[in-house]
C-alpha cells in the first residue's frame, strides 16, 4: 500500500505544479500546521482539497496552540487555525466574541478523549473492568499496575491526585511512572503482543489507539469542579472525576470567511472520528510516511467521507485526479 500511495503522490506532484495564474481566483490561503502528527495531517488534507478542488494558494504556517491563536490576535493570520484544541487557548474565545475569528468546525467530531484505558481484549473477558469500580475490586487482572505519563505532562498532575482520590496503592495497584511517551507506547505494544493485563492514561486520537484497540475506562461523572482541583499543581482535596472530552475544532478569521465563503464552507465540513484519525496516524507509523503521503492515503481511500465536504465544482476537479 506504501508504494502504491508513493506512486500516487508522485502522479499528483507533476499536478500541483500548476502556475499562479490558475490559482488566482482564490488567493493566497494561511493555514496552521500544529506539531503533532494528527495536526500535520489535518493540514495535508485540507491543503491538497483548497489547492486542487478550489483553486488556492496554501501556505503553512508551523506553529502550536497558544503562539497560532496570539498570531491571530496581534496580525488577523493566519486565516485558518485548525486541530486548535480549546481547553489549551483561552483567548480563543475572546478573539471570537470580538468577531475576530469563527468556529468553522469540530475538526475531531467526538473531540479529545484522554483518560484511563484497558486493553479491548481484557474487557471481552472480564467486563466489570469496564467501570473503574471493578478495576480497583479486580487488581491482579490488571496485572496490579497504573502505567502513569511522564513528569512535565499536564495529564501527570492530574493523575498523581487521581491515583490519590481512587486511592489505587490502597487497592493493590502499584503506580509505574513512565520515563517517556515511547516507553509508555511501548508498554502498550507489548501487552498486546502477549495478550497480557494492561492499566493506564493515554489519548486520542493517536497511532496507538489507532492500531490497539482499547477500551476507556468508566471513571464516573465528570465534575468540572473537581478536575479543575485536580490539575491544578496544588490540590488539598482531590477528588474522583473523569476527563472531560476537550473540544478541537477549526477556527477561521472573520476576514477570509467573508472573502473567501467557499473555502470557508469546505472547512466547516471537513472533520474526522478519532478512530478514522488514529487509523491514518497507525498507517502513518507503520510505513514511515510524511504526512503528505497520509494525507493521500486517506484520500484514496475514502472518497465518500472526502467528496460530502466539497461544492459541485471542486468535486468535479477532485474526482479527475483522484479517481
Amino acid at each position: 500500500m506504501r508504494n502504491i500511495v508513493l506512486g500516487i503522490t508522485g502522479a499528483i506532484a507533476g499536478v500541483l505544479m500548476m502556475s499562479n495564474a490558475a490559482k488566482a481566483e482564490c488567493g493566497e490561503v494561511t493555514i496552521t500546521e500544529m506539531n503533532w502528527a494528527s495536526s500535520a495531517v489535518i493540514t495535508a488534507v485540507a491543503k491538497f482539497l483548497m489547492e486542487q478542488g478550489y483553486d488556492c494558494s496554501v501556505v503553512t504556517v508551523p506553529s502550536s496552540t497558544v503562539p497560532s491563536v496570539a498570531s491571530v490576535a496581534e496580525t488577523g493570520k493566519p486565516d485558518i487555525v485548525t486541530e486548535l484544541w480549546l481547553n489549551s487557548a483561552t483567548l480563543y474565545t475572546e478573539l471570537e466574541e470580538q468577531g475576530k475569528i469563527t468556529t468553522a468546525a469540530n475538526v475531531l467530531s467526538d473531540g479529545g478523549e484522554e483518560g484511563w484505558w484497558i486493553p479491548q481484549y481484557l474487557v471481552d473477558k472480564y467486563p466489570q473492568l469496564a467501570t473503574i469500580d471493578g478495576v480497583l475490586a479486580n487488581p491482579e487482572l490488571v496485572g496490579g499496575r497504573f502505567h502513569n505519563c511522564p513528569v512535565g505532562w499536564g495529564c501527570r498532575i492530574a493523575n498523581d491526585h487521581l491515583k490519590v482520590a481512587y486511592d489505587l496503592e490502597g487497592s493493590g495497584i502499584e503506580v509505574f511512572d513512565h520515563g517517556s511517551g515511547e516507553t509508555l507506547a511501548t508498554s502498550i505494544a507489548a501487552a498486546y503482543a502477549d495478550e497480557a493485563p494492561w492499566f493506564g492514561y493515554y489519548w486520542a486520537p493517536t497511532s496507538v489507539l489507532g492500531k490497539y484497540p482499547m477500551v476507556q475506562v468508566d471513571m464516573g461523572p465528570y465534575i468540572k469542579e473537581v478536575h479543575d482541583c485536580n490539575q491544578s499543581e496544588v490540590c488539598d482535596n482531590p477528588q474522583r472525576s473523569s476527563y472531560p472530552s476537550a473540544t478541537v475544532l477549526t477556527g477561521i478569521t472573520t476576514d477570509f470567511a467573508a472573502r473567501e465563503p467557499e473555502v470557508a464552507a469546505l472547512m466547516g465540513n471537513l472533520t474526522f472520528s478519532n478512530a478514522m484519525m488514529g487509523s491514518i496516524l497507525a498507517w502513518q507509523e507503520d510505513n514511515n510516511a510524511s504526512p503528505e503521503e497520509a494525507a493521500v492515503y486517506f484520500l484514496t481511500n475514502n472518497n465518500d467521507v472526502w467528496s460530502t465536504w466539497l461544492n459541485d465544482e471542486a468535486r468535479a476537479k477532485l474526482a479527475a485526479l483522484l479517481q
